[in-house]
């Protein structure tokens, strides 16, 4: 049997034993004998950390995989068969950063929605370009299995301006199709969902028990009952269960920031001054503890990894690469190129849905056009992506501006001015392109 090389870029990255995890339940499947973590100098520290927490799993498990570490990309590349990439250039300060000036403004920072999103996909497409680069020229048949967020934009991105084989992932859908099995009291293996829309901006729009529809049904089960968040780093807004019976759609979490907007925004703000800090900061501590904990002589995955916010990422991440390579066929969320999927977005724009999964890649069924009630949103939401990408890949500040007045969140163009200049100059060194 062929064995496989999985390069991990962004190895340093707390999530990174759970991919492990993955690994192992599939092993049967899945024969990988070579996993090679890539980091930068800054994040050596805790990618020697991760390689020997990951030696000690593997030598517990008794299974021949060699797990290597290293600062040299290219080199690390070679043979590649799957690179999973699960970077964040910056690290949690430039978070921290992109949540809290736009603050200042009284504008949502959070991570992937907004002008943190925003600027997050500033500094991450010019490196993961670069990086496509090397994939081009060192192993073009392998596959991209894109983490890191935002992910849709940072996919399309890549789909529109390399060659590089990518499909991007998320962990929401899989949490959101937990949680309805948890709210109709029944196994998971039973549900299937469909979902349309956009990375953290989808929506459920089907659901299937044993083969039948029961949407509607589903529908008044959220309207009466309460739940917590299905991820871990966004609170629920008690209202948002309510509204869901009434959008006749089940929304990712996500999308409180667009619904719940002011009640989110009072959230973010009183934290700042309860003394709780942004969710970055709240992080920092959770993954100080965590490499504290993997430095220890654990040979497990430990229950502290739950806080970080990546649940399920290694379900959905090695599922994904299990059906690429032994062409299975299976149904999986993930985002990729639209191709007339959704009838009424752009043909060349990346959406997140479900998709016949196989060597091949990733096939979007035919979700035709859009519901009218979240029509307006994802393709307004889809515009700002589009001039997002246009401005990181030229430098271009008006492109920037253009992007963030269409976004949602923003759209006032005074503060939209501000937003962007403090946010440039804060983030100064990891965006030559606009200097």
């Amino acid at each position: 049997m062929k064995q496989m090389k999985i390069v991990v870029i962004g190895g340093g990255s707390s999530y990174t034993p759970e991919l492990l995890q993955g690994i192992i339940d599939n092993y049967s499947t899945l024969p990988v004998n070579q996993l090679v973590l890539v980091d930068i100098k800054e994040g050596e520290n805790k990618v020697k950390i991760n390689a020997r927490f990951l030696r000690r799993i593997i030598e517990k498990q008794g299974l021949p995989i060699e797990v290597e570490y290293t600062l040299n990309r290219r080199e690390a590349l070679k043979g590649a068969d799957f690179i999973v990439t699960q970077l964040r250039v910056g690290g949690l300060a430039a978070r921290a950063l992109d949540e809290k000036i736009p603050l200042k403004y009284d504008v949502i920072g959070q991570e992937t929605t907004g002008p943190g999103g925003f600027l997050k996909a500033l500094r991450t497409i010019p490196v993961i370009l670069d990086l496509c680069k090397d994939i081009e020229e060192v192993c073009p048949d392998a596959w991209l299995i894109n983490f890191t967020n935002p992910a849709g934009i940072i996919t399309e991105a890549v789909s529109n301006h390399t060659n590089v084989k990518v499909i991007g992932l998320c962990n929401v859908p899989i949490n959101m199709k937990y949680e309805v099995a948890e709210r109709l009291k029944v196994s998971p293996e039973r549900i299937n969902c469909t979902f349309v829309g956009l990375n953290h901006l989808s929506y459920i729009n089907h659901i299937y028990l044993d083969g039948k529809d029961i949407i509607d049904e589903v529908l008044q089960v959220y309207s009466r009952t309460q739940s917590e968040s299905v991820v871990k780093n966004i609170s629920k807004i008690d209202d948002m269960d309510k509204f869901t019976g009434i959008l006749g759609l089940i929304p990712s979490p996500y999308l409180q920031y667009f619904y719940f907007e002011n009640k989110m925004l009072n959230e973010e703000k009183e934290n700042m001054e309860k003394g709780i800090g942004t969710r970055a900061e709240q992080v920092m501590k959770v993954e100080k503890n965590l490499f504290e904990i993997y430095e220890s002589e654990i040979t497990e995955i430990p229950e502290e990894l739950s806080k970080r916010g990546g649940s399920r990422y290694s379900e959905v991440a090695i599922n994904l690469i299990n059906s690429i390579w032994n062409n299975t066929g299976d149904l999986h969320v993930v985002n990729v190129m639209n191709k007339g999927s959704i009838v009424d977005l752009p043909y060349d724009c990346v959406i997140e849905s479900n998709c016949i999964v196989n060597n091949q890649g990733a096939t979007p069924i035919s979700n035709g056009y859009l519901p009218e009630n979240i029509s307006g949103l994802v393709k307004q939401v889809k515009i700002y992506e589009q001039l997002t990408i246009e401005a990181a890949v030229k430098g271009d500040r008006n492109k920037a501006l253009l992007a963030l007045v269409n976004n949602p969140l923003v759209s006032n163009i005074d503060k939209a001015e501000s937003i962007l200049a403090e946010l440039l100059e804060a983030h100064k060194k990891y965006l030559p392109r606009f200097y």
